[in-house]
């Protein structure tokens, strides 16, 4: 069994190590080759640790870091003063091969900045963007990019996400992932300059199998295997379907709670139903990408829950056995011999 090591930013986040901590035990007790390097405050963690009754073992080291980049600390000023910071200190561990991702809850700006400082760009990409699944039709998924690196991209940009997706969609999917891009209508004079560039390009490519424009009500019908945006329009988008995911379960789960007959009646009569809107639950998808790197980074929400943040190591360590940013390279220098003949 091949093992591998996972660098964990304990610090970042909305909860810190009362959420990091019991995750990444419960995630060494899922994968038998997994270690964990978590860095962080030393008297913290192990404060965590002692109310698990959980004791370090070989699979599971503390590095001990001094500072934590707030969330509200520019990109900027995190670059500047990051070091011996919980967030540099894990991505320096990627950098330097002791460890082959890293997961961060904290400020998505600092850690995009960071790990295009640490671990720099793969050649031919100019900018990193963050993808995650999201739920769709007959339980499947479709996933999206930019969701929130890169607030306005150009055409070349919005290409390289589209090949960069569709080879992290395709390492899950097994098959030829269909791309679209997210556009305000579906016929062909729809969109800004960007976009419409952005679609000849992709018409021409012929190793992605491009759908062409699709509209926000299309986005959870599983039309599209990758949807590609610039990153201002996909955080909004994001953003707002978890919002409205969050209140159809909280309205649901009032309405249940109100009467125990209810509960038992719903559970008699809609069991399948109910079950199937936990997969609205964005937790389940918690653990966007952020692709085009060097190496592995995964961004988990600021307020991720201890089950949340376990499926973002989960998605480490399902990039790290596909080694995505070797076959990320590979599919873009692909793309450039294609496009240069």
């Amino acid at each position: 069994m091949q093992q591998l090591t996972i660098a964990i930013d304990a610090m970042g986040g909305d909860f810190g190590p009362q959420v990091t901590v019991p995750a990444a035990v419960q995630a060494l007790s899922q994968f038998p080759e997994l270690k964990i390097t978590i860095v962080g405050d030393r008297h913290a963690i192990s404060t965590q640790l002692a109310h698990l009754n959980y004791t370090p073992s070989s699979r599971f080291l503390i590095v001990h870091s001094d500072s934590v980049i707030g969330n509200n600390t520019p990109p900027s000023k995190a670059l500047r003063h990051s070091r011996g910071s919980s967030m540099r200190v894990a991505l320096d561990l990627v950098s330097s091969k002791d460890a082959q991702a890293c997961i961060s809850a904290g400020n998505t700006g600092a850690l995009m900045g960071l790990s295009r400082f640490t671990l720099k760009l793969l050649p031919g990409v100019e900018r990193p963007a963050l993808i995650s699944p999201l739920p769709t039709k007959n339980n499947q998924r479709t996933w999206m990019l930019d969701l929130g690196a890169n607030v306005s991209c150009d055409a070349e940009t919005l290409f390289q996400f589209a090949v960069m997706g569709s080879e992290l969609a395709e390492q899950s999917l097994g098959r030829k992932a269909k791309v679209a891009l997210l556009n305000i209508g579906e016929e062909e004079i729809k969109g800004n300059d960007q976009i419409k560039r952005c679609a000849e390009m992709l018409h021409q490519c012929q190793d992605i199998q491009f759908i062409g424009y699709i509209e926000g009500d299309k986005l959870y019908k599983g039309i599209a295997d990758v949807v590609v945006c610039d990153g201002f329009v996909g955080n909004v988008c994001l953003k707002t379907s978890e919002g409205v995911a969050h209140l159809f379960l909280d309205q649901l789960k009032s309405h249940l709670v109100a009467s125990k007959f209810k509960q038992i009646l719903a559970k008699w009569l809609f069991g399948d139903v109910i079950s199937s809107l936990k997969e609205l639950n964005p937790d389940q998808y918690n653990g966007a990408s952020l692709i085009g790197l060097r190496g592995i980074v995964v961004k988990s929400h600021g307020s991720a829950d201890i089950s949340a943040f376990n499926n973002a190591i989960k998605e480490a360590v399902h990039e790290v056995k596909r080694q995505i940013p070797n076959r990320i390279s590979d599919r873009l220098e692909a793309v450039l011999l294609e496009r240069h003949y």
